[in-house]
């Protein structure tokens, strides 16, 4: 070979070289020229302001992220896949003036991008690879900007191996999406236990997840609901609540003769009216209950007269030491004992729906109309219709020895298939409560 096509050669294997160099990005994943992002993910439903989530409202809106200002906020924005593979990421944004700096951060891995168009475009960000199956974020900082934003951003687009795959996000119902799902445990009662006038639980809520906006509810019956809340950073609530039979989210649409009457209540405890999610009769006790504690919850329910029902709740605080009364209602055109002894767990503030919470259920029984206790050992998971069409998945429930647990929200990966049958081992130890000594 002479030299000439020696030279030939050398020159032709460097441009090989540069073009192989050049179609890798900087985290050496292999860049298709011309990126195909098959799902556009909004958003408002799918994003929240990670480092302070109550403020998610003022900058995360119906038309994506806007009034962005601060170099602490970090926006995150979730989906989950079940491929795993090549994933090539772009956001639709634009800067209001000037020019901006953006820090992005996908699978732990960050690189700067910088915008100037003042129409919303298309901005590539660059091509990642999936590990994992399971939730998946992208999460932005701002680092320098020239206008009083950072960037105004509409859409995440993905494209990619694992779009091959599904790839799941909040679409529609916006609202419940960014609350979260919500679970339950529904407890089975042997036929043998006959009329439930009593249905006794304990809960406890681990330390680090008493998150605000939680609803832990412990002894839910076909009726109404019984448990605790966290209200603010400063207040939680014991709250129990009985639907009236009248249909509406209004209350003030129910009839005379369907509205739940209050029989009577305990100290401090605040009595009303709800609506929006059914309409009915309300008590709550403001109480600064405490993580790690374990509480007593007992509610009664059983035939009153001219055709009606009264439920009776009552909680104990082992701080306190005693049981005390919430509240007593009476529900017209109603006669039954107790049905469907459940619990379940919700996220009620839709920009805490990005922080995980769980809870821990032991030590469930049932006293008949005769004086007789059966205890409560197996339960089925179910979960709300945001699990159900899949808008989220980040849902769990099940056993762990002596307790039932559930958790929701923060998109957690590990789930678990709804219907699903759990057993707890049994205490075999009827709760030691006189009845006749209930205030």
């Amino acid at each position: 070979m002479n030299s000439k096509s020696s030279i030939r050669l050398s020159h032709i294997f460097l441009f090989m070289l540069a073009c192989l160099l050049f179609s890798c990005n900087l985290f050496g994943e292999k860049t298709i020229e011309k990126p195909e992002y098959k799902i556009i993910i909004p958003i408002y439903g799918n994003s929240w302001l990670i480092n302070e989530p109550m403020r998610s409202d003022e900058m995360i809106t119906e038309t994506g992220i806007r009034g962005w200002s601060q170099e602490s906020d970090r926006l995150r924005t979730n989906f989950r896949v079940e491929k795993t593979g090549l994933i090539q990421i772009a956001i639709k944004a634009k800067v209001v003036s000037g020019k901006s700096t953006l820090k992005v951060t996908f699978g732990g891995k960050s690189k700067d991008i910088s915008l100037s168009n003042t129409e919303f475009e298309i901005i590539e960000i660059g091509s990642f690879h999936v590990e994992k199956i399971g939730y998946q974020f992208l999460e932005l900082q701002g680092i320098q900007k020239s206008s009083t934003e950072f960037a105004q951003i509409s859409e995440l687009l993905i494209g990619g191996e694992v779009t091959s795959g599904a790839v799941y996000y909040v679409k529609d119902d916006f609202y419940w999406g960014r609350r979260g799902p919500s679970v339950h445990l529904n407890y089975e009662v042997p036929t043998e236990a006959g009329n439930l006038r009593w249905f006794y639980n304990e809960m406890t809520i681990p330390e680090g997840n008493d998150v605000l906006g939680s609803y832990f509810m412990a002894n839910g019956f076909g009726e109404g609901y019984f448990g605790i809340q966290v209200n603010s950073e400063t207040e939680r609530r014991i709250l129990f609540s009985v639907w009236s039979p009248f249909k509406t989210d209004d209350p003030n649409a129910i009839p005379e003769d369907h509205k739940i009457k209050l029989l009577k209540k305990g100290k401090d405890v605040y009595s009303g009216e709800f609506g929006n999610e059914g309409s009915g009769g309300q008590s709550y006790r403001k109480y600064f209950w405490r993580a790690g504690t374990t509480y007593r919850f007992l509610l009664k329910g059983e035939p009153s007269e001219n055709n009606s029902t009264d439920y009776t709740a009552y909680f104990f605080a082992p701080e306190i030491g005693k049981w005390e009364l919430i509240a007593s209602f009476r529900r017209p055109q109603t006669q039954t004992y107790l049905k469907r002894p459940h619990s379940f767990l919700e996220n009620f503030i839709p920009e805490m729906g990005c922080i995980t919470r769980q809870v821990r259920y032991t030590n469930q029984w049932v006293c008949n109309s005769e004086g007789k206790w059966t205890e409560l050992n197996r339960a089925k998971f179910t979960a709300d219709a945001t699990a159900r069409k899949e808008s989220r998945l980040d849902y769990s429930g099940g056993d762990d020895g002596s307790f039932f647990f559930l958790k929701n929200c923060g998109f957690f990966s590990d789930k678990v298939t709804f219907d699903t049958w759990f057993s707890r081992s049994g205490s075999g130890k009827t709760p030691e409560i006189n009845f006749s000594l209930l205030p």
